[in-house]
């Protein structure tokens, strides 16, 4: 039945998703074992998106099916125990209202079993500091798709030094233009080139 749930997530067929997670755990299986199908199904999603084996709206339905599985197996896993890996404050900087590329990278996290606190888009520092400081979140998430918006993602990372969290949290960004080297100067902890590569390194972020 883990295999099957696996093969339906990447089918993105949400309904059998749902029906058979809800059957599993009539059956007595172990939440945390559920949880791990989900997340093998979301890791060869990301595999063949990260190879061009399919495209965003195969990744989006397939995320879909994972959230619905998700929403039946949560309280069993809060009542079971099973705690996320990790939590992570996610957004678009500020004056960047773009949100496909953060929302895919949202998606792909939580197929990890990563917690994260979505801002939205056009996200003032001062709001990324507030929530870090409020959530506990480990991880900061920066997307920006504009080379006009590039530079606010160093405004968070200044923002979080002033705010004494800096040495608290990693950062990883993203975004069209952004590079290894861009990352590297405004002193990011990470970067990656797309949602798969990204989810992939905040779990390795969180477990290593």
């Amino acid at each position: 039945m883990f295999e099957e749930i696996s093969v339906q997530l990447q089918r993105g067929k949400a309904k059998d998703v749902s029906a058979l997670i809800s059957k599993a755990l009539e059956e007595g299986a172990h939440p945390g074992e559920l949880m791990n199908a989900l997340i093998a199904g979301m890791d060869v999603v990301g595999e063949k998106f990260k190879n061009n084996e399919i495209f965003v709206p195969e990744v989006l339905i397939a995320a879909r099916a994972m959230n619905a599985g998700l929403k039946v197996l949560r309280p069993a896993l809060q009542s079971s125990g099973v705690e996320p890996i990790g939590k992570a404050v996610i957004c678009t900087v500020k004056d960047d209202m773009h949100d496909i590329g953060k929302n895919l990278v949202k998606m792909m996290l939580e197929g990890q079993g990563i917690e994260c606190i979505d801002l939205g888009v056009d996200v003032d520092p001062q709001r990324v500091v507030e929530a870090v400081r409020e959530s506990g979140a480990t991880l900061v998430c920066l997307s920006a798709l504009l080379t006009t918006t590039m530079m606010r993602q160093k405004d968070v990372i200044d923002a979080l030094k002033e705010a004494g969290l800096r040495d608290k949290v990693k950062v990883m960004v993203g975004g069209a233009p952004v590079t290894q080297q861009f990352a590297d100067e405004i002193g990011a902890d990470c970067y990656t080139l797309d949602a798969a590569s990204a989810a992939q390194a905040a779990r390795a972020l969180f477990v290593n």
